[in-house]
């Protein structure tokens, strides 16, 4: 592709993500749908001659541009969520009883579940039946902006808690769930490259499924609550940057968390999240809040555009080369089973009946049916294919592919009538009460 035909279709594709989010609200069809759609109209034409999109070749380039649309999509989440989680008080931890209900139960059981299905049906190394589930189980916080609550409430009059149970337990499940996946990602690489798992589990369990998750919630409250004192409260007015309105101090934050979180070896996406609402839990009313937001917002829309559009092109230039029945029924199983059921389970065993954190029957198999595939899977697979060697690369990467542009248009077209149809009953069941 030439320089002067990649600004063009770089242009008009920045002009479809400005004007789709508005347009194609009464519609069942997202925004990532068009995209990718527009992605393999181009690699179907000799636009897109010359443009090498093969993700083993550019792997290193695939992995950091995932890393960063990761990175700013879950500086956004954290910053969109506005019910409180204080360490301190039982009631909010309650509150947030889906994200750890999906989390722990939905989450580990979708994991095993493809694992083994990797392992037993399609017929994996037990290193590349792991990786698969690993890269698989956790929703994304980039393509799930259909279903996710749409930004913070601020203003003297703002209502601090979501109303709407299943946008916050898609929008809290998908900004913590990068925490839980990378343990597995490290066990799937030791697996191949270091064997038996009795000689590297204990120390797996103590260091990657704790130690880094721990110092990666520390490093995210410890620089939030330093850069959150000195925007709002610094004793220099020329330090307090939210009365500025200066958005950057997100991307600072974002940065300064991510980078500190891997240095002392912790868990970089999960000290960005954490980071994000803990500069969100500072003087909550305050707009700046949303200034943050939209700056975050408008980067991902951005970095997510070449994404989406990369992966359209992909798919028609050679991604699915490797793909066969396998790879189809993992992802089909994967979208319209594994995942609905592991989270309708999580969600109905012993759930909470009334209050925040209370999900209904049909909220919960909504929430459950919206596990949406995403960046986060090729970031997963691009890091862990640079770590060690998987014979089954190539069929990975077709699978995985191919489950993302599955999950995009199939939660693509039911978001928004099984979130208006909620809405609807939730409205009857309004009236009903008052009357």
């Amino acid at each position: 592709m030439s320089p002067t035909a990649t600004y063009l279709v770089i242009g008009l594709s920045l002009l479809l993500a400005v004007v789709l989010p508005t347009a194609l609200t009464r519609f069942p069809v997202s925004a990532p749908m068009v995209l990718v759609g527009v992605g393999m109209l181009i690699g179907l034409t000799p636009v897109a001659d010359g443009l090498d999109a093969d993700p083993v070749v550019h792997r290193e380039v695939v992995q950091h541009f995932t890393e960063i649309t990761l990175l700013v999509a879950l500086m956004g989440v954290g910053l969109a969520l506005d019910r409180p989680l204080t360490f301190r008080d039982r009631a909010s931890w309650r509150h947030w009883s889906p994200a750890w209900r999906l989390l722990f139960v939905a989450m580990p059981l979708t994991i095993a579940a493809v694992a083994l299905l990797g392992w037993w049906a399609a017929g994996l190394g037990p290193a590349a039946a792991l990786l698969l589930g690993a890269a698989l189980a956790p929703t994304d916080p980039v393509l799930a902006a259909d279903v996710q609550v749409d930004g913070p409430q601020v203003g003297s009059d703002a209502d601090i808690d979501e109303e709407d149970e299943v946008r916050f337990a898609l929008t809290s499940e998908a900004g913590l769930n990068d925490g839980l996946a990378f343990p597995f990602v490290h066990a799937a690489i030791l697996l191949a490259g270091a064997g038996s798992v009795a000689t590297w589990g204990l120390g797996w369990v103590g260091k990657d499924l704790v130690l880094e998750s721990v110092l990666g919630v520390v490093t995210g409250v410890v620089v939030g609550k330093v850069l959150a004192a000195v925007a709002f409260r610094a004793p220099r007015a020329s330090l307090r940057v939210a009365e500025r309105g200066d958005p950057l101090l997100a991307l600072a934050a974002l940065l300064t968390a991510y980078g500190l979180s891997e240095l002392v070896g912790g868990y970089g996406f999960l000290a960005v999240f954490v980071c994000a609402m803990t500069v969100r839990a500072t003087d909550r009313t305050h707009g700046y809040h949303e200034a943050m937001h939209g700056v975050v917002e408008r980067l991902e829309r951005l970095l997510t555009l070449l994404v989406l559009l990369v992966l359209g092109v992909a798919a028609t230039r050679g991604v699915f080369d490797h793909l066969d029945g396998r790879g189809v029924a993992l992802g089909l199983a994967l979208v319209f089973v594994i995942r609905p059921l592991s989270g309708w389970l999580a969600l109905s065993v012993a759930r909470r009946r009334e209050g925040p954190g209370s999900l209904g029957p049909r909220e919960a198999v909504v929430t459950a049916f919206f596990g949406v595939r995403g960046v986060g899977s090729i970031y997963y697979l691009a890091y862990a294919t640079g770590q060690a060697s998987f014979p089954e690369v190539r069929w990975l990467w077709s699978t995985v592919a191919f489950t993302i542009v599955l999950s995009v248009f199939v939660h693509g077209v039911a978001a928004t009538p099984a979130l208006a149809w909620l809405e609807r009953r939730r409205d009857a069941a309004a009236q009903v009460a008052t009357s």
